[in-house]
């Protein structure tokens, strides 16, 4: 674990990293890692069990945290689903927010810069996959940057916030009440004017999960734009009892560090 100050962010922040044993000799491809709601750096890099598919692909990755912390505003401890530990990896325009909760720049451009001047990188290698709201993160991050990462995955992600109440409270807090600013940051929208078809992606959605019957997650809504303009996905249903939690992550964490080894020429 590692603490940096962030100029985007305003506040010290904290970040994971697993190093390959290949970054021993050479320049590796990184995969960055975005977790979900109330989760810290910590909960992929000690419950996912990433580690030995990382090695053998030589795949450097990366966790940075779920949010500012500490920076004393007004009710950011207030709610589980908003504010610490929830900033759902957008760029807050609204007041008491803005200044500090900017986590969409920070994991773009602030947090590469600072692994790739410190950390044996190759950076034009790059990927981002995550779980839940980082799920979301991590879908919004690929479809707005074309070409910027070369694969994106997700676990059980909020893929249409603007319809769900995590995305109603969270996007209307932190942009304002003016609901067309809000797709910026929906990846159900986002597809929809996606420029090409070269990026595929693959979503694990467990069953039983109590957010997806809730109506928090709306993957078929994300398929279904994905189908429309032709841009391949691959949705996994999984059975048997897999729910929202980091067993379903650590089951199939292999297959998704598979899928980025293949577009990351690992």
């Amino acid at each position: 674990m590692f603490y940096h100050y962030s100029t985007e962010l305003k506040c010290k922040m904290r970040f994971g990293i697993y190093l390959p044993p290949k970054a021993e000799t050479g320049k590796c491809p990184v995969l960055y890692w975005l977790s979900g709601l109330t989760c810290t750096e910590q909960n992929f890099i000690t419950k996912a069990g990433f580690h030995q598919a990382a090695a053998e692909h030589g795949l450097i990755v990366v966790a940075p945290d779920t949010s500012p912390r500490g920076c004393n505003i007004e009710g950011e401890d207030e709610s589980w689903d908003f504010g610490t530990g929830a900033g759902f990896y957008v760029d807050a325009t609204e007041d008491p927010w803005k200044t500090n909760y900017r986590m969409y720049s920070y994991v773009k451009n602030e947090l590469p810069q600072l692994i790739n001047a410190n950390f044996p990188t190759d950076p034009e290698r790059m990927s981002v996959f995550g779980h839940s709201m980082g799920g979301h993160g991590a879908l919004i991050l690929a479809l707005k940057n074309p070409g910027k990462y070369k694969s994106v995955s997700a676990f059980a992600p909020i893929c249409n916030p603007i319809q769900c109440q995590w995305g109603k409270k969270a996007l209307g807090g932190y942009l304002g009440s003016d609901t067309s600013k809000w797709e910026a940051y929906d990846a159900t929208q986002l597809v929809k004017s996606y420029p090409d078809s070269h990026l595929d992606i693959l979503i694990d959605q467990g069953k039983d999960d109590q957010f997806l019957s809730a109506g928090q997650l709306l993957p078929d809504n994300f398929i279904a734009a994905c189908t429309e303009r032709k841009i391949p996905v691959v949705f996994r249903l999984q059975q048997a009892g897999y729910d929202h939690s980091y067993f379903f992550i650590a089951t199939f964490i292999n297959d998704h560090i598979k899928h980025h080894a293949k577009y990351l020429n690992a």
